[in-house]
Parts: C-alpha cells; sequence; structure tokens
C-alpha cells in the first residue's frame, strides 16, 4: 500500500513538474491576425477592414435594438474624439435586420462620430460567431486582434485596453 502512495505521489509531482515547465516555457500566443471583411456603410459605400490598417481599430459590433449597445454609444463618441489623432478608429458594425435607413436615423440622433457598417452572418462567423452584442474587438496597428469583450463596458474598461497599443 505504502509503495502504490508513493508511486501515485510520484507520478503527480513528475506531472506537476511537467505542468509548471511546460507554462514556464511556452512562447507568448501568436497575435490573431484580423480576420478582413469588405461592407456597405450607411450611404451603400464599400468598405474594407484593410482601409484602416496602421490605426488601432475598436471593432464594435451592436444593433439599435440593443440596450447596452445604446448605453455604450457615448463612451465610443468619447474616446473617437479623444483619441483621433493618435490613430485611433471606432468602427460600428450593426447587425440590425432594419436596413441602413434605419440604422442611419439611429446614428443621427445619437451624434454618433465613426464609421457605420452593416453586418452580416458572414462576418460575424469570421469573428468567432457573435453571441451577444455589444461584442468589441481590439485590433493593433499590425491588424492583430489583441483583446475582445463580450457585452457591454464602460470608457474606463475600453481605455485600459486601447491606450497599450496607441
Amino acid at each position: 500500500m505504502i509503495k502504490k502512495n508513493q508511486l501515485i505521489l510520484t507520478l503527480v509531482a513528475t506531472l506537476l513538474g511537467l505542468c509548471l515547465t511546460s507554462f514556464a516555457t511556452d512562447p507568448e500566443p501568436t497575435p490573431m491576425a484580423a480576420p478582413g471583411w469588405q461592407l456597405q456603410d450607411l450611404e451603400g459605400k464599400s468598405v474594407k477592414l484593410s482601409d484602416f490598417k496602421g490605426r488601432v481599430v475598436v471593432l464594435n459590433f451592436w444593433a439599435t435594438w440593443c440596450g447596452p449597445c445604446r448605453e455604450e454609444i457615448p463612451d465610443l463618441v468619447s474616446l473617437q474624439k479623444q483619441y483621433a489623432t493618435q490613430g485611433l478608429v471606432v468602427l460600428g458594425i450593426s447587425m440590425d435586420a432594419g436596413g441602413p435607413t434605419r440604422v442611419a436615423g439611429f446614428a443621427k440622433k445619437m451624434e454618433i462620430n465613426y464609421p457605420i457598417v452593416m453586418g452580416d452572418a458572414k462576418v460575424s462567423a469570421a469573428y468567432g460567431g457573435i453571441r451577444v452584442l455589444p461584442t468589441t474587438f481590439i485590433i493593433d496597428r499590425k491588424g492583430n486582434v489583441v483583446d475582445g469583450l463580450e457585452g457591454a463596458t464602460d470608457r474606463a474598461g475600453l481605455e485600459a485596453k486601447i491606450k497599450p497599443v496607441l
């Protein structure tokens, strides 16, 4: 019985040592390139994610009917205003089924100062299947997704995520 317990303890210690060694020697995760897309803005013009290469992008999936999205918009407007000169661009991807006319009226009412495009199932799938609105991705100047958030956050939370990549 003692040998069996010693064997188990030795095995557990060995596995734990391997796990700790693995964590200590794993390199930093490879940044994930943001999936490219081409969508229509509210005026029907084609917009591509690559149009914003070299800038830090706050990519926000949202909808006009989404309460938390509505609450988040003033913070996104404020961040766009404050950090645009440092290379930040907020991009809204509307997941509304009502079409661009409805979204344009809402955007005007909310004084949205950043580009909005109309999303679809393809762009949602490219970003892992958007399950929650709002969902926001932070994309660095090299075009890599460096962070993501499901659900609403406040200005301070977003600012803390974008400042390091500005």
